[in-house]
């Protein structure tokens, strides 16, 4: 394969007889429903994505609708996606859209790039994948299918590899059908170009694909340098009032879980007892319940529950507080873990 133009048209050909064509969405295409797709496709996998995706748009139909949304709406539909810093930048990105662009996507590469959220490749997707502009993009899938075809040593989060691979993706990237292209290069890392498994018989670039011909596809890209995780613990109260509701606070916008509810994280026993005093509570002496441990992309959270049953006449919750009824919730943003172990409170009641 000696050229750029035999390399796209390679990928297209392959693209026109098995490219997905079929997920949600690709149907009705419009920057707003590929720009709520990319983002949640980021650290996620498409059959997670799927019904998520579907959810939102049922929902939050377009970027007014987003925009006008409150930020507890937003965060319910994410909760289990985790990266919760992704609903909270669409959240933004959305209200800037309808101020700022009125309510239209920008067609410039820089203008996406400047919304929260969108780097370049995101916003190479928006534009090539709903506009049909010459964008080229790099995300994961794309990275490991350039980075086995040139045998591009190193790990990509370097910026000289990263570097590499953007002139790359810039010179493959077609002036035609340049949606097409976009959609299969992605679809070749994901069914084809696989991580560990790849089926590179059946791959349309198989003939020049340096990697191969070396008889090391998987070793490509390199791996991140790994390190050991560290392990963390907190305890982690779930005050559950007369009623069977458990208490509940707003945690702050930045940071481990910004914006969600979640029960108090706590160091130890001492803060425990400080808060059932600061609060006023009469409560009977708490609960082992069994630990969760919670993993993070820099860090284990190893969670020991504890259930703290307090009086009746105490469940007044200030603001950023909120008593949680576990029968009927309300549409709150919680954290993965914190929904597990809501479902265990509910067990006790």
């Amino acid at each position: 394969m000696n050229s750029a133009a035999d390399f796209s048209a390679a990928v297209l050909e392959w693209y026109d007889r098995h490219g997905r064509k079929d997920l949600p969405w690709q149907q009705d295409m419009t920057p707003y429903r590929v720009w709520v797709s990319e983002i949640m496709l980021q650290q996620t996998q498409v059959a997670t994505v799927i019904p998520y995706f579907e959810r939102f748009m049922q929902t939050l139909p377009d970027v007014g609708a987003l925009a006008a949304a409150e930020p507890d709406e937003v965060l319910h539909l994410w909760t289990g996606l985790g990266y919760y810093s992704r609903a909270r930048n669409l959240h933004k990105a959305a209200k800037l859209v309808v101020t700022e662009f009125a309510g239209e996507f920008p067609r410039n590469i820089d203008q996406l790039i400047s919304l929260p959220g969108i780097g370049r490749s995101t916003a190479g997707a928006i534009a090539s994948l709903s506009m049909g502009l010459r964008a080229p993009i790099l995300d994961g899938n794309v990275k490991r299918v350039l980075a086995r075809y040139h045998a591009v040593a190193g790990w990509p989060g370097e910026k000289a590899v990263h570097d590499r691979l953007w002139v790359v993706a810039e010179r493959y990237t077609p002036h035609s059908r340049v949606n097409h292209y976009t959609q299969a290069m992605m679809d070749l890392g994901a069914t084809l170009c696989t991580r560990s498994k790849p089926s590179c018989l059946v791959c349309p670039l198989q003939a020049g694909c340096e990697a191969r011909l070396l008889g090391q596809p998987t070793q490509y890209p390199h791996s991140k340098p790994r390190k050991q995780i560290p392990v963390r613990q907190c305890l982690m109260p779930l005050v559950m009032n007369a009623e069977g509701d458990i208490w509940l606070q707003r945690r702050p916008d930045s940071g481990l879980w910004g914006g969600l509810w979640c029960p108090p994280q706590l160091d130890d026993r001492e803060q425990l007892a400080r808060l059932i005093e600061q609060q006023g509570w009469r409560a009977e002496a708490p609960e082992l319940l069994e630990p969760l441990r919670h993993t993070f992309s820099h860090f284990h959270l190893d969670i020991q529950p504890l259930l703290v049953r307090v009086m009746a006449g105490h469940s007044v919750a200030e603001p950023g507080q909120v008593w949680y009824n576990l029968r009927q919730p309300s549409r709150l943003g919680l954290a993965a873990p914190v929904k597990k172990l809501l479902a265990r409170a509910e067990l006790t009641i």
